[in-house]
């Protein structure tokens, strides 16, 4: 199911419809297909059309936990707080507060 999805959503890629919302499609998808390092860079690719997508942080945080860059991800759950609380968006900030808690949390116990 995921693997018809990524195809659908990669051949958008570059075209009229390619931006944010694509990219964090394209690596929701891949995500849930367990492609996680592979999510992230759509992720960043995300970013770069709207840098303000505090969803596009969380899950990029989420991806690079998952690829095993814990360093990286406790950058973007940051960036991503930031953006969130700039954009007034007070539930994406705090879950991402949490997530990097844990994160952070389990880096002190290993």
């Amino acid at each position: 199911m995921n693997g018809d999805a990524i195809l659908r959503l990669r051949k958008q890629v570059g075209g009229p419809r390619d931006g944010a919302l694509l990219r964090f499609s394209l690596a929701n998808a891949l995500l849930a297909d367990a492609q996680a390092a592979e999510a992230a860079i759509e992720l960043r690719r995300a970013l770069e059309f709207d840098p303000l997508y505090s969803a596009a942080w969380k899950l990029l945080a989420r991806s690079l936990t998952e690829a095993g860059d814990p360093g990286a991800a406790i950058e973007a759950y940051e960036r991503g707080i930031e953006v969130a609380t700039a954009r007034g968006d007070k539930q994406a900030a705090s879950e991402m507060k949490v997530f990097l808690r844990r994160l952070v949390k389990a880096g002190s116990n290993g």
